[in-house]
Parts: structure tokens; sequence; C-alpha cells
């Protein structure tokens, strides 16, 4: 008889997520009913009232009320609050040579070809990035005619 072989994904690009390479802890954030309201809000639900909040390690589990008294139960990833923003722009301002900025660079091109990041945030965070970047540029350049 004849086996067949496991196929391997060739096109699996090489990398980890933040919250995989620990640079960001979402499950120990404390997010209040407001805040995934408003944030499931922006996502298009109908939310009348959040009923729990179920923190994972990658994602988060809400159930709630929606506008006709049914309760809806989803997994939501950490990346739909306005909290992951702030934590990636602080990511990104706590580079301190351009080592670290070159392996967080990694990171968020491997987060903008995996996740649905809207585009507004993904240029705005890309452009935080470029901007960082020449800022390390010039305070190393800086530096290096200060020594000599």
């Amino acid at each position: 008889m004849f086996r067949k072989l496991h196929k391997t994904n060739q096109y699996r690009r090489k990398g980890r997520n933040l919250i995989a390479a620990n640079k960001i802890k979402p499950e120990q954030w404390n997010i209040s009913q407001s805040e995934a309201k408003e944030a499931l809000k922006a996502k298009g639900y109908d939310v009348k009232q959040i009923k729990k909040i179920h923190h994972l390690k990658h994602q988060v589990c809400i159930s709630f009320w929606d506008a006709k008294c049914n309760v809806c139960s989803s997994f939501f990833s950490y990346r739909i609050f306005a909290r992951w923003r702030s934590e990636v722009e602080k990511l990104i301002y706590c580079c301190q040579n351009l080592k670290e900025w070159a392996k967080l660079n990694h990171l968020m091109q491997y987060e903008f070809a995996y996740y649905n990041y809207p585009s507004e945030i993904e240029n705005t965070l890309d452009a935080k990035l470029e901007n960082h970047l020449r800022v390390l540029n010039a305070t190393e350049r800086q530096a290096v005619f200060q020594v000599v």
C-alpha cells in the first residue's frame, strides 16, 4: 500500500507575533466593560450590555447582550482594543538602539502580514517605526561625532 506523506506548508512566514515574543502581555490587562463595549461597537456589533469578559493569552472571550436581548459570546483578538495600539507605540519608543528597532520591525512586519490591522492603524504604526528609525540614526551619528 502507498502512504501519503505529510505535506508541509513551505510558504509559512518565519517569525512570531508580539504576544508570543513576550513583548505585549494583554492577558494581564483588566479590560473594563466600557472598554470592551466600545471596542465591540467599533467592530460593528450592536452591544446593549457586557455580561462577562474572560482573558486568554492570545484572545479574549466576551459574552454580551445585543439590542434584541440575545446573549452573544465570541472570541476576539486583543488587537481590537485601543490599548493595543498604545502598547505597540510604547514598544516603538522604548527601542534604544538599531538592533532592538530591527527586531521590533521584524515582529511588526509579521503582525501586518498575518493579522487584520485597519489600514489607518497599520499606516500610523509603520510611520512611527520609520520616524523612530530616523531618530535612532541621528542619535547614533551624533554619538559617533562626539566620540571622535
